[in-house]
């Protein structure tokens, strides 16, 4: 089933304390373009830079995720790309005026509320999922975490967490689906232990902490004076201590709030890989530290499975260079979108195009920012394809393309680009029918793709 990318209808605005700084922070949530993805922008400084949802620009996660490019950086995104990801989104522009996003209660409640509000639509470009294919998995020994991914279909998670303490020590947490995420976890706020309040303030962090946005779990005895002391400083009526172990200033949504709310964690940290994920996720003791190392891993195994770029040595020589391609193919400048063969087997063929600037259709194609116009990418992979069924055969052949299916265009291809072609037939030739695939790479990367179906004819001899 083929499923569309999806963006916000309307745009939104979350406004809050950022949890560290202390300072209000504004974020503006934008519908985005197909295949732009999450990116933030620095709209109070110079420039507004923009700042990529990706695992590459992480630069921090000892208390939240935090990201930079250029010297800008934003911080605590990982309650709002959770929300994003679990409100079935694709492609936002979220403009903030400050290094760090609001807490909020600490969970992505009023994130997926205001998602709801502004409501979702569908864009004409498919959705492109990792599918995990094979087990994928990491252990960090400093976190003493272990994640896995295993195959699925659909987005699954269970984890596991564990801590030195009699109030919270072991706990389970499970999302059978991704789509049950506003129900399921959304609501779920971050914890934090009694004892690590005090040295987060004496830190000069958490200065935007409540006791309204997040559970304090109490693992040791303290006194009421103690509790008084604690509620002067966040600004907060008297507090005590539940039976449970947590202050009182909160009821829990679940008995597992605090597991369901490292999940959350995950799935947000997670979004940083960049690409929609489609499989099930096992965590036990997660962090950010961990989720973002395992969003390197998942990230690094999507760019393997699309780097079957073909090896190119612009020194090697050629099979077949632009002299002795003409002699299979009719065309002529400036339709000959095929300079060098380099490599044929049984049923594959790899050529080589140099795209330089004066290609004659960039006079009229995007001429103020030249890119080569998505059907000559077709053109070239057909050719590339020609010539793979014509050095078969004995005489004069001509091979005219009666289908083309499942084209896509991944990315743009602009002067200066070298185009590596790899088109390999998908059965054997019958009755004069080859059918075949076309992929086009710039260095590792997809640019072009689509399905052939070409007939073979003799030429006349007159």
């Amino acid at each position: 089933m083929v499923v569309k990318q999806k963006t916000l209808a309307n745009s939104f605005k979350i406004e809050g304390k950022g949890l560290h700084t202390g300072v209000t922070v504004t974020m503006n949530f934008l519908s985005a373009p197909e295949n732009h993805g999450f990116k933030f922008k620095r709209i109070d400084l110079e420039h507004q830079p923009i700042i990529d949802a990706d695992v590459d620009l992480v630069v921090d996660t000892s208390r939240g995720t935090l990201l930079e490019k250029d010297g800008a950086r934003i911080g605590t995104i990982e309650h709002a790309l959770a929300a994003l990801v679990g409100m079935d989104l694709d492609n936002v522009l979220i403009e903030v005026n400050n290094e760090e996003a609001p807490i909020m209660d600490g969970s992505s409640r009023y994130f997926v509320e205001a998602i709801e509000k502004a409501g979702v639509i569908e864009q004409d470009a498919e959705r492109e999922y990792f599918e995990i294919s094979e087990k994928i998995e990491i252990y960090d020994e400093i976190s003493d975490s272990h994640i896995v991914a295993l195959p699925d279909d659909d987005y699954r998670l269970n984890l596991t967490i564990s801590f030195k303490s009699r109030v919270l020590n072991n706990q389970y947490a499970t999302l059978e689906s991704i789509g049950d995420f506003k129900t399921e976890i959304a609501n779920c706020r971050t914890f934090v232990f009694l004892h690590e309040l005090e040295f987060l303030l004496n830190n000069n962090l958490i200065k935007g902490g409540e006791l309204n946005n997040a559970i304090v779990i109490i693992d040791k005895g303290v006194s009421q004076e103690e509790l008084d002391r604690l509620a002067e400083l966040f600004h907060h009526d008297r507090v005590e201590v539940k039976p449970q172990g947590i202050l009182n200033n909160l009821e829990l949504h679940f008995d597992n709030e605090c597991a369901r709310h490292k999940l959350l964690d995950v799935i947000g940290d997670l979004a940083l890989c960049g690409k929609r994920i489609k499989g099930r996720i096992i965590a036990s003791k997660p962090g950010h530290r961990p989720n973002t190392i395992f969003a390197q891993a998942l990230k690094d195994a999507w760019k393997k499975t699309q780097t079957g770029a073909p090896e190119y040595d612009p020194e090697a020589t050629p099979l077949m260079d632009t002299v002795q391609i003409k002699e299979y193919l009719p065309h002529r400048y400036p339709f000959l979108m095929v300079d060098k063969i380099l490599s044929f087997t049984e049923s594959e063929v790899i050529g080589i195009k140099n795209v330089t600037h004066n290609e004659p259709f960039f006079q009229g194609h995007f001429p103020d920012e030249p890119v080569m116009p998505g059907v000559l990418l077709i053109e070239a992979m057909a050719q590339t394809g020609g010539l793979l069924v014509l050095c078969k055969l004995e005489g004069k052949y001509s091979t005219y393309f009666i289908r083309i299916d499942n084209v896509k265009f991944r990315k743009k291809v602009v002067p200066g680009d070298t185009l590596i072609f790899k088109v390999t037939l998908t059965s054997p030739i019958r009755r004069g029918i080859a059918t075949m695939k076309g992929v086009t790479y710039v260095g590792s990367k997809i640019v072009a793709e689509g399905e052939f179906m070409a007939q073979i004819v003799k030429q006349n001899d007159n």
